[in-house]
């Protein structure tokens, strides 16, 4: 049987010299070389995982120029204020031809027109001969007392049917909007108008209707 040579032993002296730590003091553990950092770890300080910071907004768009001014409502386009035939009062009145279905526009027209001139809202009762205007129908739905308190109070507009005109106090302007069929009594209402108006008297609707009530040569 062959004999297996046994493997050279290196003398201690070619190992190199052996490092011995210095009493009581540990050899340092090697730090391992940190690797490049990946975009999915966070830098201290700076907490990941969570929502992006929002982009900053941008930039609002200048104002367009202004554009030219509208057309004058027919209301600002109406014959000139005249004086109410055999009305023995100062007050003026004012045309604004409209159809039934436009008389209400036309009266709220002529109320902003008047309002953008200085007229207090006080100042100014606004009477239909047919439908009750949205307002006045709007605020009847909260009762009568409601309702007629506020033409107490007298500090705004305040719109009702000329057929309850009786029961409002006279007023600088009035407005009648003829939204519906001049009947009687609504003519008398109408012409009852012409009284309590102090200044100024605006009836919106068709000129001939108008003129009928009103009397000729208005």
């Amino acid at each position: 049987m062959p004999l297996i040579p046994e493997e050279p032993q290196i003398p201690e002296s070619a190992q190199g010299p052996r490092v011995t730590p210095a009493a009581g003091r540990t050899a340092p553990t090697p730090r391992p070389v940190p690797g490049p950092r990946s975009a999915a770890t966070p830098r201290p300080g700076n907490p990941g995982g969570g929502p992006a910071r929002p982009a900053p907004p941008a930039q609002r768009p200048h104002p367009a120029p202004p554009r030219p001014a509208a057309p004058a409502p027919a209301a600002a386009q109406a014959p000139a204020a005249r004086k109410l035939p055999d009305a023995g009062s100062a007050a003026q009145f004012q045309l604004i031809p409209a159809p039934a279905g436009g008389a209400v526009d036309a009266a709220d027209e002529a109320v902003d027109l008047l309002l953008d001139s200085g007229r207090a809202p006080g100042d100014i009762l606004v009477l239909t001969t047919g439908e009750q205007h949205p307002w006045a129908a709007h605020e009847l739905s909260f009762g009568e007392a409601a309702y007629w308190a506020q033409h107490d109070a007298g500090d705004d507009v305040f719109f009702a049917r000329a057929a309850n005109a009786d029961r409002c106090a006279s007023r600088s302007v009035i407005i009648v909007a003829v939204n519906g069929d001049l009947d009687e009594a609504s003519a008398r209402a109408l012409s009852d108008a012409r009284e309590r108006a102090g200044v100024l008297l605006i009836v919106c609707g068709d000129p001939q209707k108008v003129n009928s009530a009103l009397g000729a040569g208005v």
